[in-house]
């Protein structure tokens, strides 16, 4: 893909073929402010770029029959979302449809050198199945503060060897396409705003609980990314005063009371001191503890794994309730792989937001768990890529 929009018409044009699929001149008319005749002029310059292309007529609205137009569907987008322990890859049309989704395992510790040669390996495997000839664009995630406009790491406290990286340009050069790079939870919003739980919200949070925590700020539709492109680091926030050391060097941050690594730890504690039969179990069996296995102790009725969600869930309350009173959302998403934790998780959350907030900010509050899953960051991922090539040279 070479071209681009020439001006904020075409790209408004491309953006609304891109979420509402194949339309009509006419009623393309009717979403845009422009009078026919520039209408035409504009999507017969969108039509000679090959950006979009005909696609029949369409119904009839009383008069001649108007012409639907769509993007080219032989354009594709790569979407990677880099978590601290798996990273998805997925190929996706114009319209941001998944034509190919591969998960591996991972670890983000390895580096950027190992990481993406698996990347590139993953994409080579979707190309190679006929998804595609090659990528038109490409949208990465990473599980760290990113300087958005350069697509560079900036000391991620998870990803050892990753700061400074500078991935949009290595991975531009590799794949032979446009990169943009973002935070992994800003991907798991425009994804969740795209095709999820968010579709009709302008406004929202949305909590990803992984190995970290991080959360995605929507304002008026837009990914809020703040000065630099740290906005959202809440799994830094203080959540107990004096509490446990986190990797980022401050004690008592909630990252470091609940997250996907913190709730391996606890359990592994409760097994090994006898709190829990279940888990002790699970820890003999397995060699270690994860959340999954802390989901499946609470599905069967184990209390220390109940507690210890609870608690976690209490802890993320308590800090969602202060950007609640702060921000005034329409929406909180909770996602992430912790979310296998399910409704015990979500209740102890809105329990704290609920009863600490304010009625004016929760009388209306929806506080709910993500729609897509693993898919939410690689749509995301395309959407980021998309935005920047359906946006003006």
């Amino acid at each position: 893909m070479t071209a681009r929009p020439g001006n904020a018409h075409q790209a408004r044009l491309l953006t609304l073929l891109r979420d509402g699929g194949p339309n009509s001149r006419a009623q393309l008319g009717d979403q845009v402010d422009l009078s026919r005749s520039k209408l035409a002029v504009e999507v017969d310059r969108l039509l000679e770029t090959g950006l979009v292309v005909a696609d029949g007529l369409a119904a009839s609205r009383g008069g001649r029959r108007s012409h639907n137009i769509r993007l080219n569907p032989g354009l594709r987008f790569l979407g990677v979302d880099i978590g601290a322990t798996s990273v998805d890859v997925a190929v996706t049309n114009a319209e941001l449809e998944t034509l190919g989704h591969i998960n591996q395992p991972m670890d983000v510790r390895e580096g950027p050198v190992a990481v993406f040669e698996q990347v590139l390996a993953m994409a080579a495997k979707l190309k190679a199945s006929g998804l595609a000839e090659g990528f038109d664009g490409a949208g990465i995630g990473v599980p760290g503060p990113v300087r958005f406009p350069e697509g560079i790491p900036v000391a991620p406290p998870i990803m050892p060897g990753w700061d400074g990286f500078p991935v949009r340009e290595a991975l531009s050069q590799e794949l032979g396409c446009p990169v943009m790079v973002d935070n992994d939870v800003n991907l798991m919003a425009m994804g969740e705003q795209h095709a999820g739980v968010a579709r009709t919200v302008a406004d929202f949070l949305c909590v990803k609980i992984g190995t970290g925590i991080g959360c995605g700020i929507v304002v008026g539709g837009e990914v809020y990314r703040g000065t630099t492109g740290s906005a959202g680091d809440i799994g830094h926030i203080q959540a107990v005063p004096d509490g446990r050391p986190c990797a980022c060097g401050n004690r008592g941050c909630l990252e470091a009371h609940f997250s996907g690594a913190a709730l391996a730890r606890d359990a592994t504690e409760a097994a090994q001191q006898g709190l829990s039969a279940e888990l002790a179990s699970r820890l003999e069996t397995n060699g270690c503890l994860t959340a999954v296995d802390v989901a499946a102790a609470a599905a069967a009725g184990d209390a220390t794994a109940l507690d210890l969600i609870r608690e976690g869930g209490n802890h993320t309350g308590q800090v969602i309730a202060g950007l609640v009173s702060f921000f005034n959302p329409g929406l909180v998403v909770i996602g992430g792989g912790v979310t296998g934790l399910g409704h015990t998780l979500l209740a102890a959350i809105r329990t704290q937001v609920y009863r600490q907030s304010l009625p004016l900010a929760t009388g209306n509050l929806p506080i709910v768990l993500g729609e897509l899953g693993p898919a939410a960051g690689v749509i995301g991922a395309a959407r980021l890529i998309s935005d920047h090539l359906f946006s003006p040279a």
